[in-house]
């Protein structure tokens, strides 16, 4: 019997003692058996605390489909039409749940966070299965669901779901923290520490809650890594964070990310600004500042008086961006179209490379959000410290930085590690989002460093090579910007349907042969 479960007798045993000693030997058991009991519910306390990676009550099965449901699904979805361009062919039934589980904010505090659980069952579509850890693109959506394959916003969820989930993968995905049920009144976009542990955090729930789900599947050992835009720069951190912590990745594939962060930051700055550059340093700068406080000390530090008031909690938003802009919460352009000083004229915008230079001027304009005095700051930052990526000196981030933002994208730029497992890089090279000048900065600093054996690149939009294993995703690519063009051109378009085709360059062409590549390379291993 424990120690603590004799404390009634021996309390009527002292008050029949008459003996000091007796008395004394009771008080000291007595003393004994409460600490005991004490470090025993403490203990009992601490095991049943919350701690990260804990299920938030039974995921919730959301819908269950067939390949033909899943092909219906994909046919009303612009995403999806370009995936079935492809010869597409999902065997397996999926059953789709909402994963709520335990993560942390940036500060280390516990976080609620959610995310998909897609499970495949049917004819060899049973017993362990691969698992692919997935991270998604980049939304402001503050309601996104991969789990809601029905949503409008769901094209990148249906794609992975066929092309993995439909083909006997275990799918994981999560929302991220700020988004679906989560109670955090923002984002952390692009942290990579954060952001990682948020994947792994999901991946431990799912571990967790798949043998208690009654499913044919199991999770067979082999683990990968993967994910696109925001998501693909996800995917590099979180292979990097499991690595350091000795866990095993069978293959990664990140997509279309920005992993040179601090290289890629400084082009937008210098007048190469993306399409999504709005959106993109709206969620970037309030990220940051949340993390680490030291991007601004008031918001119309960086942003423009008119935007500068609640931007730190204005993305995610149940409010589509246009409704924002028409509201007058965001501009259109990123910068001022009057550079700041006259040796910016160039750069106001920039013209190289000539192909992107139409895209670059769309992001100077009235109104616009950063302020040019805060454009000057990081700019002359930049010259005195520069990214080794853009000089082409060293390829790595500045060593010292003064500007705060420029710190803290340092901090999170991903040139800092070398796989030791294989790693697919896909993009485009004409990305005007997400540009692939982050690809080959990524490939430049693996291969200095000793790990050109472990990865190789692709770029679905060039001419495929002799015995070329991903022939099939470039001819496909080209096939569909072709469409674009030609729908563009027969609209009345007079650029060749350029502009019609960077629109949908990064968000509608890419994410499928990327994707389908992505399953052809983890299939290999």
């Amino acid at each position: 019997m424990h120690p603590c479960k004799k404390l009634s007798g021996l309390r009527g045993i002292y008050s029949t003692m008459n003996t000091p000693g007796l008395r004394l030997l009771a008080v000291s058991t007595t003393l004994s058996c409460l600490i005991a009991c004490s470090h025993k519910n403490s203990m009992s306390a601490a095991a049943s605390a919350s701690q990260r990676g804990d299920l938030l009550g039974a995921p919730t099965m959301v819908a269950s489909y067939s390949p033909s449901d899943l092909l219906g699904l994909a046919g009303g979805n612009d995403l999806g039409k370009t995936l079935l361009q492809l010869t597409v062919s999902p065997t397996c039934t999926i059953a789709v749940f909402h994963l709520q589980y335990q993560t942390v904010d940036p500060t280390g505090q516990l976080t609620p966070a959610s995310g998909a659980l897609m499970v495949p069952s049917g004819t060899n579509c049973q017993g362990g299965r691969p698992l692919l850890l997935y991270a998604h693109g980049t939304t402001t959506d503050r309601g996104y669901n991969f789990a809601d394959l029905t949503a409008g916003d769901a094209g990148e969820a249906l794609v992975v779901a066929i092309e993995f989930a439909a083909q006997g993968y275990i799918v994981v995905a999560p929302n991220y923290v700020g988004y679906d049920t989560s109670t955090l009144g923002y984002h952390p976009y692009l942290n990579a520490d954060q952001q990682s542990k948020d994947m792994i955090d999901a991946l431990t729930a799912a571990r967790a809650a798949l043998p208690n789900l009654g499913s044919v599947s199991s999770d067979g050992g082999k683990l990968f890594v993967g994910g696109y835009s925001q998501g693909g720069y996800v995917a590099m951190a979180t292979h990097r964070a499991m690595q350091a912590a000795g866990m095993t990745v069978t293959a990664a594939a990140p997509m279309s990310g920005p992993y040179a962060l601090s290289a890629l930051s400084d082009a937008v700055f210098e007048g190469q600004v993306n399409l999504s550059a709005v959106e993109n340093t709206a969620l970037l700068a309030t990220s940051y500042q949340h993390a680490y406080g030291n991007v601004y000390a008031s918001a119309s530090d960086v942003f423009e008086t008119s935007y500068a008031a609640g931007i730190d909690a204005l993305l995610p938003s149940t409010v589509p961006v246009s409704e924002l802009v028409s509201e007058g919460k965001l501009p259109n352009a990123e910068f001022s179209p009057t550079p700041p000083v006259a040796s910016l004229a160039d750069l106001t915008p920039a013209t190289a490379p000539a192909n992107l230079a139409a895209v670059f001027a769309q992001g100077f304009g009235t109104p616009f959000l950063v302020s040019n005095t805060y454009r000057l700051n990081y700019v002359q930052d930049a010259g005195a410290n520069p990214d080794g990526g853009l000089t082409g000196t060293d390829g790595l981030p500045p060593s010292a930085p003064a500007n705060g933002f420029r710190q803290d994208l340092k901090l999170n730029d991903l040139r800092s590690w070398v796989p030791a497992a294989p790693v697919l890089l896909c993009g485009g090279s004409s990305d005007p989002t997400s540009f692939f000048l982050s690809t080959t900065l990524m490939q430049s600093y693996w291969t200095k460093n000793g790990g050109g054996a472990f990865f190789s690149v692709l770029d679905v939009d060039s001419a495929a090579t002799a015995n070329d294993p991903y022939a099939g995703e470039k001819a496909g690519f080209a096939a569909a910007e072709a469409l674009v063009r030609a729908a563009a051109i027969a609209g009345g378009a007079t650029d060749f349907g350029d502009e019609a085709v960077f629109a949908d360059y990064h968000a509608g062409l890419v994410p499928p042969f990327c994707v389908t590549a992505a399953k052809s390379f983890f299939d290999a291993h």
